[in-house]
C-alpha cells in the first residue's frame, strides 16, 4: 500500500513538473541552440553536484552532503525504511558502506527557470567484505534554485534488477 501511494506520489510529482515546462515559443532571434546550450550549463551543473553528493557519500562527508539537500528535503531509498527529512539524511551518512559508484545515464528534465528533475542510474559497490557487493538503483531526484543556490528538495530510489 505504502508503495502505491509513493509511486502516485512520484508520477504526480512528476506530471506536475513536466506540466511546468513553458509552451510559449521562442521570441524572433532567440535560437534553439541558446536554449540547448543553457539547458547543457544545467545539466552539467548538476551532474556535477550530484558527483559531490555521492562523493560525499563515500567518503562520510556529513557537512558537504547537508549543504546541498534543501531544507524541506523528503528522500525515499530503496531500504523499506521510508521518507527521511533532511537531519535523517544527514545523520545516516555515518552509516552509509558504499565503497565505489557509477552514475550513468543522467537526463535532465527543465521545469522553470528554478527547478529541474534529475533523472539517473548507479551502481553502489559495497565494501570486498560485505554480503551484498553490487546494488544498482534508477534515481529521480527534485533539484531547486533558491536564494542562488541549487538544492535537491527531493531524492526516489527504486532497485534495478
Amino acid at each position: 500500500m505504502r508503495a502505491c501511494f509513493v509511486f502516485t506520489c512520484i508520477a504526480a510529482l512528476t506530471s506536475f513538473v513536466l506540466a511546468q515546462q513553458p509552451t510559449v515559443p521562442a521570441k524572433a532571434g532567440e535560437s534553439r541552440a541558446s536554449s540547448n546550450s543553457a539547458e547543457s550549463k544545467l545539466k552539467d551543473m548538476l551532474e556535477a553536484k550530484i558527483k559531490v553528493e555521492w562523493e560525499a557519500l563515500k567518503h562520510k562527508d556529513k557537512k558537504t552532503y547537508g549543504e546541498l539537500l534543501a531544507d524541506d528535503y523528503q528522500g525515499v531509498e530503496v531500504d523499506g525504511r521510508g521518507e527521511r527529512n533532511k537531519i535523517q539524511a544527514i545523520n545516516e551518512v555515518a552509516e552509509t558502506n558504499v565503497y565505489n559508484y557509477t552514475l550513468f545515464g543522467l537526463k535532465l528534465i527543465p521545469a522553470g527557470p528554478d527547478t529541474a528533475l534529475v533523472i539517473y542510474e548507479v551502481t553502489m559497490e559495497f565494501p570486498p567484505k560485505s554480503v551484498v557487493r553490487y546494488s544498482r538503483v534508477y534515481i529521480s531526484a527534485l533539484w531547486v534554485k533558491r536564494a542562488g543556490q541549487w538544492k535537491e528538495v527531493h531524492y526516489q530510489e527504486t532497485n534495478v534488477k
